[in-house]
């Protein structure tokens, strides 16, 4: 039986242990993702939430949905992964520039999908969103390729969204469709710029400050496509990380009627610590 078949439970990762930010406020990070095929008869999503082996308080998030057949999309997001975790593994964030880490993960990861699309008959693609936070700093960075998504929440409110690289996206941006209509519109799924595509643009790093508090999400389109950001903003600020996940891919699954997307999530709670002598 293919494992993917069982709904697997939400996965809490190895995180850091608290650490003292500058300002003298200690970070928790509560991490959970959840992972479903959907209706669906394979797999192609992948996550993973990766604490550095070095450095306390630094952590990666990646989402990457596989496209390209049954095996293409998957060898496609698996790279992502793979990619992904050898350099986080080689940072040094006391020394190396977070914006050239996420940049390299992107271009590195493509250029691997592009080596494996010379050597089988599929032409495999994935999207990318990708965040490294540095408690030390209080900083998340961040890019991505595709409809991905990240959400960062703040007080239980929506901060910043990332835009998606998509047909939709450019008509609501002319302003020829509202948001609303855009997730049901029919084109919804073809995206403008993917890993794998003939010529991948080069993109700036994003990056914001953060506070104890805020909640990051990251996302395929299987789950975002079926909540408005007013539904999110309910369920990161009324669930722990861990049920919100389930609760998102729940609900994903019930609102798909039997026509669901692969579903990947990842949801990262900052949590404040009373800082040593103030308990």
């Amino acid at each position: 039986m293919d494992p993917t078949d069982l709904y697997p439970p939400s996965r809490l990762p190895p995180l850091p242990k608290p650490v003292q930010h500058q300002a003298g406020t200690r970070w928790r990070l509560n991490a959970a993702s959840g992972l479903h095929k959907g209706d669906r008869p394979y797999q192609q999503d992948q996550l993973r939430v990766i604490a550095h082996p070095r450095a306390q308080g630094c952590v990666l998030a990646v989402i990457a949905d596989g496209m390209g057949g049954k095996s293409g999309g998957r060898k496609a997001a698996d790279q992502v992964m793979l990619t992904a975790q050898q350099l986080f593994e080689r940072y040094h964030p006391d020394s190396d520039d977070p914006h050239a880490l996420l940049q390299q993960i992107v271009q590195e990861s493509h250029s691997m999908i592009r080596l494996t699309a010379l050597s089988t008959e599929q032409e495999p693609h994935s999207t990318i969103v990708c965040t490294l936070f540095h408690a030390d700093e209080g900083r998340c960075y961040w890019t991505h390729m595709g409809d991905s998504r990240l959400y960062i929440f703040r007080q239980g409110r929506l901060l910043l969204r990332s835009k998606d690289d998509s047909y939709v996206q450019t008509l609501v941006d002319k302003g020829e469709i509202t948001e609303a209509r855009a997730r049901n519109h029919p084109m919804s799924n073809v995206l403008t710029c993917s890993l794998g595509m003939a010529d991948l643009p080069t993109r700036p790093v994003e990056e914001c400050e953060l506070v104890p508090g805020d909640t990051l999400m990251l996302c395929s389109d299987g789950v975002w496509h079926y909540f408005t950001d007013q539904d999110l903003e309910i369920a990161v600020s009324k669930l722990q990380p861990r049920d919100c996940c389930q609760y998102l891919i729940d609900k994903a699954r019930v609102r798909a009627q039997g026509r669901g997307d692969n579903l990947s999530i990842i949801v990262i709670d900052l949590a404040r610590l009373p800082v040593a002598g103030q308990e």
